[in-house]
């Protein structure tokens, strides 16, 4: 079939807060050749970034935790999660500059290089924010004063330092939840990077 699949595409705005809320109609032509309208109601912001700090002489990993108001929600851990830094990419900055910064941000590790591992969706039926993964080594040397997050955006950020093999474990008792972190330590487990 060499007809279009998606036609007539248009957006129709709900809210825009912290993230922006639109419903985006379109007609759709299935394999069988019937078009349907359909509309989906699709959710987002600026693209983000997830960076995962390890030491490979140490065989430690630098995580976060915060407040996440879904997990509070859903009567989790009192709301807290346990995540590698992340954030939003700011306007005219690469991935790769945002990792460095939200890392100095939010656990205040000042490093100068990253790796990049994918691009992904993480709800890609509803949520339209690209993450951009990385790893990058630290050490000791890379600590500054910084780090808990930006007060202005309201965060309070617990810096943790532990041990690779205990990060494994938190994954298997659920302590972490958040899927960036699961395939960022996943990742330096698959490549024996630890």
């Amino acid at each position: 079939m060499n007809k279009k699949k998606i036609n007539n595409v248009s957006s129709t705005l709900k809210s825009n807060g912290w993230g922006k809320l639109e419903d985006i109609n379109f007609d759709y032509t299935f394999e069988s050749g019937t078009s349907k309208n359909l509309t989906f109601e699709i959710y987002g912001k600026s693209d983000g970034i997830a960076i995962l700090l390890f030491n490979p002489k140490t065989n430690k990993v630098i995580l976060s935790k915060q407040f996440r108001v879904p997990v509070y929600v859903h009567g989790i851990s009192d709301g807290f999660s346990i995540e590698v830094v992340g954030g939003a990419i700011d306007e005219n900055e690469s991935p790769e500059s945002a990792a460095i910064r939200e890392t100095e941000e939010e656990v205040g590790y000042k490093i100068d290089k990253v790796k990049r591992i994918s691009t992904v969706f993480l709800s890609p039926g509803i949520v339209n924010e690209k993450v951009h993964l990385f790893i990058g080594e630290y050490s000791d040397e890379n600590k500054t004063e910084n780090g808990g997050g930006v007060l202005a955006e309201d965060e309070e950020i617990e810096v943790l330092e532990t041990e690779f093999s205990d990060a494994l474990k938190m994954i298997a008792t659920e302590e972490i939840i958040d899927a960036r972190t699961i395939m960022l330590l996943q990742y330096l487990q698959i490549n024996k990077l630890m």
